[in-house]
């Protein structure tokens, strides 16, 4: 706005002197050359009295190139005109984006890569004068691509494998840890890290590749455990059941042989008997020759 007050006065400074010079060459006949001129003047003046700073910012006072310890906050910010300056610094929350892979590794030795982080951050209206006089060219080099990549690289030392991939256990130590290195560097409130987005972690590609291998492996071992399971199965229901055949035989006999009377067991070796008498019985002390008591034993 006082860019605008300021340029006004200027065209109507120089307008009053060019109706002024006009009019003593009788070109023109008009009389208020000297108020436009004055009305210019202070316009312009009264354009370097005055700031405005927008909602978000704070004003660092630069007093003849000194930095004043004293920011101004957000409004109207009156100003010696042509001796002091208003430096606008943004408080507001801003944000980083790293596109190049940033290279780490785990508390289990494996290369870890991260990309797509973004770091968002916001400095203290307090320190805004701190900031503007002791850190050149603060708005790119603030928070600098080395600082948040060696906070990565410590924070990645600190988990897993699984843990190092694990977005949610990543960034927030991701965050904590660029904080603290901020913290050492510019002092505590100086600078607070807002959030630390992480899009992607990844391994090296012998790394990926062992892992699949691992995983088929696993897999393989899984199937066959499970293929002898079934076959421990079936040997057992087999053995189960030849178990319970040779049962049943065995009862089926005990069965049979419990029914047999001594008067159907004589019977049936009756029936088995050929009519031969046999040629020699009797018990240890007696022998009879059954063939001579029939005569059997001369027709031999």
């Amino acid at each position: 706005m006082n860019t605008f007050i300021a340029l006004i006065g200027v065209i109507l400074f120089i307008g009053g002197f060019v109706l002024l010079a006009l009019k003593k060459n009788n070109k023109v006949f008009f009389n208020g050359q000297i108020p436009i001129i004055a009305a210019g003047f202070v316009l312009f003046i009264a354009a370097q009295c005055f700031t405005i700073i927008p909602t978000g910012y704070t004003g660092v006072r630069v007093i003849l190139g000194q930095v004043q310890d004293r920011a101004s906050n957000n409004g109207w910010c009156w100003k010696i005109p042509f001796v002091e300056n208003i430096k606008l610094v943004n408080n507001k929350q801003q944000d980083i984006e790293f596109g190049n892979k940033i290279w780490g590794e785990t508390s289990d030795r494996t290369v870890i890569s991260y990309s797509g982080v973004t770091v968002t951050y916001s400095i203290s209206g307090e320190k805004s004068s701190w900031i503007y006089s002791h850190v050149s060219n603060y708005k790119d080099s603030l928070v600098s691509t080395t600082l948040v990549s060696s906070a990565i690289k410590t924070a990645s030392k600190t988990l897993t494998d699984v843990d190092a991939t694990n977005r949610g256990k990543m960034e927030p130590l991701a965050q904590e840890t660029i904080q603290k290195s901020l913290d050492n560097k510019y002092g505590n409130g100086v600078i607070t890290i807002n959030k630390v987005i992480i899009d992607n972690a990844d391994f090296e590609d012998s790394y990926n590749e062992a892992i699949a291998a691992k995983q088929q492996a696993q897999l393989e071992y899984e199937q066959q455990q499970i293929t002898n399971q079934k076959n421990v199965e079936t040997a057992k229901a087999e053995a189960e059941a030849k178990k319970i055949a040779a049962q049943g035989e065995a009862d089926a006999n005990a069965i049979l042989a419990s029914s047999l009377s001594e008067d159907i067991f004589r019977q049936m070796i009756i029936e088995k008997w050929n009519g031969v008498l046999p040629l020699v019985t009797g018990d240890k002390d007696t022998i009879i020759d059954l063939g001579a008591l029939t005569g059997s034993g001369k027709e031999q």
